[in-house]
């Protein structure tokens, strides 16, 4: 998985925010992005590390997704 670089001054990983911001009530998942309400609050104040650890866990909500009929949830292409 690589890891998407903001490229602002100081590299740092980037958002997987896609601004649908709507919360999937089964799950607790962001329908756009796939975080929790923590690791969306979170985020802003995260170190790189912190980030790419809530990025890997990304991927497999976004199946679950997908598979609840969240389309939403699609990989975002970048």
């Amino acid at each position: 998985m690589s890891a998407q670089l903001a490229s602002t001054g100081a590299a740092r990983v980037a958002s997987p925010c896609t601004n649908v911001c709507k919360m999937h009530e089964p799950t607790g998942w962001c329908e756009g992005c796939a975080r929790t309400i923590a690791e969306i609050t979170v985020w802003s104040k995260a170190d790189d590390a912190t980030r790419l650890q809530i990025l890997a866990l990304l991927p497999p909500r976004r199946e679950v997704l997908l598979e609840q009929g969240v389309f939403t949830a699609a990989e975002p292409s970048v």
